[in-house]
């Protein structure tokens, strides 16, 4: 697997982070976020917004941010985790044998944020929602790269993550922060300066990152780095800096 291609326009968005600037000085010297805050997400109507958790606020808010009010883009919505937060609570409900709510059980399936925002923009373009463990980010830059190869000019991706809530925060494999990312994407033109994602098998020498892979893909896009190498799973991700 090696694909190119360009950032087209991006937005981002964590507690404390939340201007293009603030990313950038981010970027040279980069840490977890964290914090409570959530996004205003103006944007959206005040009854659809009152439906998203803060996951959902962050991952709407840049998609918005990105998309700049075009319609019709194939949209990839990418997250390891989805909204565990409300599932547990689900899960909680059913522990206590108390009655299930319909609303919250729709809104926490995987694909409930990327439809959410979807249809608030009355937008009848390609969505689709994906998790593939920690390398979420990279799988939809994936399928961003058959999307495109398929004649789409340009694709939206959308990655976003939270920590795990309660006891679900045992499993953590890799650092967890609170943050949503949105990349437009397309090939680049002949000599045009780009990057280039490629795929090996995983030797397990990588060590350990200081940042959940999704986030570290965003520093890099951000820094003067020429590469950054990161395995998931049995998967040794490279993406690189040309031109």
């Amino acid at each position: 697997m090696n694909f190119g291609f360009v950032i087209v326009g991006w937005a981002a968005w964590a507690p404390g982070i939340t201007t293009p600037a603030q990313w950038l000085t981010w970027a040279a010297a980069p840490g977890l976020p964290s914090g409570s805050d959530v996004p205003p997400l103006s944007e959206m109507p005040a009854m659809a917004r009152r439906r998203f958790n803060p996951l959902g606020r962050m991952a709407a808010q840049v998609a918005y941010a990105c998309h700049a009010g075009e319609l019709g883009l194939p949209v990839i919505f990418a997250s390891r985790y989805g909204d565990a937060a409300r599932s547990l609570d689900l899960l909680g409900d059913l522990a206590r044998g108390e009655p299930l709510s319909p609303t919250a059980f729709g809104l926490s399936v995987h694909n409930a944020i990327g439809a959410m925002y979807s249809i608030t923009r009355g937008d009848r373009a390609n969505y689709l929602s994906l998790a593939a463990g920690a390398g979420s980010a990279t799988a939809a830059l994936v399928e961003a790269a058959g999307l495109l190869h398929d004649g789409a000019p340009q694709v939206m991706l959308v990655c976003y993550d939270a920590p795990l809530p309660g006891p679900y925060a045992a499993f953590h494999d890799e650092p967890a922060a609170p943050y949503a990312w949105a990349w437009r994407i397309a090939l680049p033109a002949p000599d045009q300066p780009h990057f280039r994602l490629s795929a090996s098998r995983a030797q397990g020498e990588e060590g350990t990152a200081p940042l959940p892979l999704g986030l570290d893909l965003l520093r890099f896009a951000l820094s003067d780095d020429s590469q950054v190498r990161r395995a998931a799973g049995p998967t040794l991700w490279t993406l690189q800096r040309h031109g």
